[in-house]
């Protein structure tokens, strides 16, 4: 089981999660959902940066590999 995390919400941090949260949910499903996101959202800016880094890249002009 992984160690609780302490947070002390600030007036707007609260606002953020009140109007985040789905009916029914607790605010530590909304946290987690929220850390999902973020995770997704790095996940996305990686793949920008790569699609980038290759957007030159013609594997038409590569060697079959077969």
């Amino acid at each position: 089981m992984a160690a609780s995390i302490g947070f002390r919400p600030t007036l707007e941090d609260e606002r953020i999660l009140r109007e985040a949260a789905l009916p029914g949910e607790s605010t530590s499903e909304t946290l987690r959902r929220a850390l999902r996101l973020l995770d997704h959202e790095h996940w996305l800016s990686q793949f920008r940066a790569d699609a980038e880094a290759l957007k030159d890249e013609d594997l038409n002009a590569e060697p079959d590999a077969w």
